[in-house]
Parts: C-alpha cells; sequence; structure tokens
C-alpha cells in the first residue's frame, strides 16, 4: 500500500510541472533577423514560446520533443484581409438572398480551418453578416478550430457605396431602407452611429469603403465616395473605443482621402498614384495589396456568365492594375502588409499572395516580414505575434525546403501550431 501511495505521490508531483514542447528546428526565418538561423530549439510552455535555444534540446522526461530538424520553421503566417463567411461562385449574389445565417456559420467553420490548416493562424476579418464575430468566439472557445480573428463585423459605406447591398437594384427589393445598422451611413452623424454599432457588436476593427468596389452592381468601382469629413469622423469615433481603421479603396482620390483622413491601411489600393505613396509615407499607412483577389476576379470575368456585365468589365479593369501598383509602392516605399481577400478566391490558397508580390519585385525575406512583424504591427499586437519570440504565443508554422529559395514552398504548409497546440504535423 505505501508503495502504491508513494507512486501516486509521484505522479501528482510530476503533473504540477507542466510539460514543455522543444521543437527542434533544422532552419529559422523568425521574422525578424535578415537571416535563416540554423539548429534552433524553440521551447514552448503552454500557449507562449518561453525560451529559443541554439543547437538541438530535449529538455526533462517528462517533456514533448518534436522533430523538425529537416525543415524550416517561420512565425504563424498573418492575413490582414479575409473574408471567412464566404467563397466566390457564380451564385454569390443570389446566395445573398437565400443563405441563412445558420448556413453561413457552417460553411465559415470550413473556411477558417482550411485557412489554419494554410499556415495562416492569425487572420483579420473585414467584414460580412456578423456571423463572423460569432466564428471568432466560436474558436476563441474551442468549440471549432480556426485562426485567430480580428474581426470588423459589417463594413461601413455611403448610400451606393461598396456596402450598400441594395445596388443594382430596384427601390423596393429591400423591405427597409438600408442604414447605420446595415453599415450604410451618410453624413458624419451617420457615420459615428454606424461606427459606435460595430463596436457595440463585439467589432475589433472598423472598416469602411471610400471607393466603389468590384463585386457589387454599382457602375463605377474607383471613385471616391466618402468625404473627408466622413472618414475622419470614423477615425475619431474608432479611436476613442481604441479601433483601428482599414479602407477598401481603388481609386486614387479616395486613397488621398483615406489616408488624410487617417486610416492605418488602405485595402487593394489599385490606382494608388505617386502622390498617394508619399502620402502614406508621410502619415505610416500600410497597403494591404490583395494580388490574389484581383488576378482571381480578372481570371473569372473570362468565364462567358460568371459574373453580371457590370462586375465583369470593373473586375477586368482592376484585376489587371493591382500587381503592378503594389510593385510601384514597395518601391517607392510605402509600408505593405500582407493580406488576400481570401473568400474573392478559394480559402486556402492564400499563400500563392507570397509568389504574386516576389514576382512583382519584392524580395522573397519582405514578402514573409509582410505576413509577420508588419502584418503583427499593422494589427497592434506586435506584443503578442509576428515573430518567433520570447513571450510571444506559440504560432509556427515550416515548410520542406528554404522559402527564401523557393517562396513557392509557402503554398505547401507541413507544420502547424497554434496557441502551443499542433493542428498539422506531416
Amino acid at each position: 500500500m505505501n508503495k502504491i501511495f508513494t507512486a501516486l505521490l509521484a505522479m501528482i508531483s510530476l503533473s504540477a510541472f507542466a510539460q514543455k514542447t522543444y521543437i527542434q528546428c533544422g532552419k529559422i526565418i523568425d521574422g525578424t533577423a535578415n537571416r535563416v538561423q540554423s539548429e534552433i530549439t524553440i521551447i514552448v510552455e503552454g500557449n507562449i514560446i518561453a525560451d529559443i535555444q541554439k543547437g538541438y534540446t530535449s529538455g526533462g522526461p517528462t517533456d514533448r520533443v518534436i522533430d523538425l530538424r529537416n525543415k524550416t520553421v517561420l512565425p504563424g503566417l498573418i492575413d490582414c484581409h479575409v473574408h471567412l463567411e464566404s467563397q466566390q461562385n457564380k451564385n454569390t449574389l443570389l446566395e445573398g438572398f437565400t443563405l441563412t445565417d445558420a448556413d453561413i456559420a457552417y460553411q465559415a467553420a470550413i473556411f477558417a480551418k482550411r485557412t489554419l490548416l494554410a499556415g495562416f493562424t492569425t487572420v483579420r476579418d473585414l467584414g460580412g453578416s456578423g456571423v463572423n464575430i460569432s466564428l471568432r468566439k466560436a474558436i476563441n472557445q474551442g468549440l471549432t478550430d480556426g485562426p485567430r480573428i480580428l474581426t470588423a463585423g459589417r463594413a461601413i459605406s455611403g448610400s451606393g457605396g461598396h456596402m450598400d447591398n441594395s445596388n443594382g437594384l430596384r427601390d423596393d427589393a429591400f423591405n427597409h431602407k438600408m442604414g447605420p445598422d446595415d453599415g450604410v451611413a451618410d453624413g458624419a452623424a451617420e457615420m459615428i452611429k454606424a461606427v459606435r454599432l460595430q463596436f457595440k457588436r463585439g467589432s475589433d476593427v472598423i472598416k469602411i469603403a471610400s471607393t466603389g468596389g468590384v463585386l457589387d452592381l454599382s457602375e463605377n468601382s474607383s471613385g471616391a465616395e466618402m468625404s473627408l469629413e466622413e472618414i475622419k469622423a470614423v477615425v475619431e469615433t474608432a479611436k476613442d473605443y481604441g479601433l483601428k481603421v482599414a479602407c477598401h479603396a481603388h481609386g486614387a482620390e479616395g486613397i488621398k482621402r483615406a489616408i488624410i483622413g487617417g486610416v492605418a491601411s488602405i485595402e487593394h489600393g489599385s490606382f494608388m498614384n505617386a502622390e498617394d505613396f508619399e502620402l502614406a509615407k508621410q502619415h505610416g499607412t500600410y497597403l494591404v495589396p490583395t494580388i490574389i483577389a484581383g488576378k482571381s476576379v480578372a481570371d473569372s470575368a473570362k468565364i462567358p456568365g460568371f459574373f453580371p456585365p457590370v462586375i465583369a468589365r470593373k473586375a477586368t479593369e482592376v484585376g489587371s492594375q493591382i500587381q503592378a501598383t503594389f510593385s510601384k509602392a514597395y518601391k517607392a516605399g510605402v509600408k505593405i502588409a500582407f493580406g488576400t481577400d481570401a473568400g474573392v478566391y478559394a480559402h486556402g490558397k492564400n499563400a500563392l499572395e507570397f509568389q504574386y508580390m516576389v514576382e512583382a519585385g519584392m524580395p522573397p525575406l519582405e514578402a514573409i516580414k509582410a505576413a509577420t512583424i508588419n502584418a503583427a504591427d499593422l494589427l497592434g499586437l506586435s506584443d503578442k505575434i509576428g515573430s518567433i519570440s520570447k513571450g510571444k504565443f506559440a504560432d509556427l508554422v515550416a515548410v520542406d525546403a528554404d522559402p527564401l529559395i523557393d517562396i513557392k514552398i509557402l503554398q505547401k504548409i507541413a507544420f502547424v501550431m497554434k496557441d502551443g497546440k499542433i493542428y498539422k504535423n506531416q
């Protein structure tokens, strides 16, 4: 009996010490250094990186060892522009009238897991029906698998703007007039109300559209559709709540107003010009380019009947421009954060953006930094994510080769850890 009691005490004593995970990495790109480091061990305790050691170490008998000695390990990737509720298809406009919130939630859970397994451990969801807020809660509570989400809830524009779902429809198609509750606001007072409603519902960030968009039934994708006064009202109200503002914008004038108005990022930036580049540098505004989305809609526009004619025309105009504009912006010194507009193309293919960024002239290491330390800075989470650093969340991914030699390898993620939990290990 004494032996059994002694053994039980020993088990209790061992369980009192949290198990650590020793991840032995052949190479790491830590998100901050300008070189690849070799033979490193990352020590994870709970959901935090507890230490980083040179060489291969394995801890004590109760600790776990993960052998990634034949892989390159990176910080969990960050996509600053996704839409987890949907995925573009030829029936997308019809689905806006037929899918319920429950339908959207089921597919959103699938898209979220697909995104996580593609190596993106944190995303910024820039607008949907509000199901995105519930999805964030479900992931945080462990009810479903997915990336860490910062969400905008419903995005905001003016009447006839990109967020006005009544665009192109007859006046009585909806049983109520679109307003701030729907993300449609006119004038500073209504913009303030729209921001407050999104904060009330649990949004982490505010998304606005200062120009038209591609995937709506309005005629113009690039015209300025918010006044400077309206943009400032949004930014100032969001700031009161501790929130940043992301701005969908294609045309140069709408981009200019958004930068002067104080937004944190320009999303897409298709027709940014030299004046916009200089303003972005002066104000420290990020560009989130979403090249893959532009290419995807341009390709879909070539398929007869995939889009209504008005959308097909805009998709062709904008889609062919984004990569070239990104190249000019990067070479001009504009800050770049990685974002793809996932949902406009198939979820899980986010890493294709790296290839397009490199094709446009960005070195592979800079592209990786755009999806790690730069993205974390834009999201206001530099103290928690974006690099392999002691004290940050244990968000790690690994690939079978060196992405600085072949950036395409990031499209084949072999290992995913988020918050210290392994979701993929091939």
